[in-house]
């Protein structure tokens, strides 16, 4: 089905928004304060999580289906690195709805949120419903893991088209949770720069009770570290799928 390039923007918010608001939102429920899942039961709260943002993915890439479902510029880039031809404009249709989307649905899960986000005193908490963050801050390093991390998501996309399978976004959902289980401890693994600079910038213009700041010394890492993944993912895919017979 040939698109325009504003039903590219408009499938790409739709489906970036969903993703979104349910993402942060498992965060907020679990973070935040005097909600129901406070705590996500102790030592499942990390799991809570994970499977939280899978179904997140899975409902964005339902919702942006009519696009392709991209709703990650990693996904986005490593495409273009695989030979998928785009427009100039339908590339930044993609990126653009992209980040609209993520603003957008972190926007919204914040107001769902907005008496929690008040009655919680710590300012990380509330900026870790919006955006990542490593456990012991190294950039490079951290880059490395935000890199590897979305090289395995873009090059296990790239698969599935390879691959007879029939359960679409499901697979994609499991495979967000496989890697927030297995990689995404050192940084919250962003995968996704739209998934952490759209929300981080609505954390800086939200007016949220008590916020602090957005931590934008970091913020660079979860984006170029997931942009350079995507390429390498599209690029590794190009030279590989040549020894793939089916």
């Amino acid at each position: 089905m040939d698109l325009s390039v504003g039903q590219i923007f408009i499938s790409e918010v739709a489906g970036t928004f969903m993703l979104l608001l349910l993402g942060c939102g498992v965060v907020a429920n679990v973070v935040l304060a005097k909600t129901k899942g406070n705590g996500g039961g102790g030592g499942g709260a990390w799991l809570l999580i994970n499977f939280g943002w899978g179904l997140a993915v899975m409902s964005g890439v339902f919702v942006g289906a009519s696009s392709g479902a991209h709703i990650n510029p990693a996904v986005t880039f490593g495409l273009l690195a695989a030979g998928v031809e785009f427009t100039p404009a339908e590339f930044f249709a993609y990126l653009g709805g992209e980040m609209v989307g993520a603003f957008l649905g972190a926007a919204v899960a914040w107001l769902a949120y907005k008496d929690h986000f008040d009655a919680t005193d710590d300012p990380g908490l509330k900026l870790a419903v919006f955006s990542t963050g490593p456990e012991i801050r190294n950039p490079a390093m951290n880059m490395v893991t935000e890199i590897i991390g979305t090289f395995v998501l873009v090059f296990v996309i790239l698969s599935f088209g390879r691959s007879p399978n029939e359960l679409g976004p499901v697979a994609v959902a499991l495979l967000v949770l496989g890697i927030g289980a297995s990689l995404g401890g050192p940084t919250g693994y962003a995968i996704n720069p739209a998934r952490d600079l759209g929300p981080r910038i609505a954390h800086a213009v939200l007016p949220i009770k008590g916020k602090g700041d957005s931590d934008w010394g970091y913020a660079w890492v979860p984006v170029v570290g997931p942009l350079i993944g995507g390429v390498l993912a599209g690029l590794v895919d190009q030279g590989f799928s040549g020894y793939i017979p089916f």
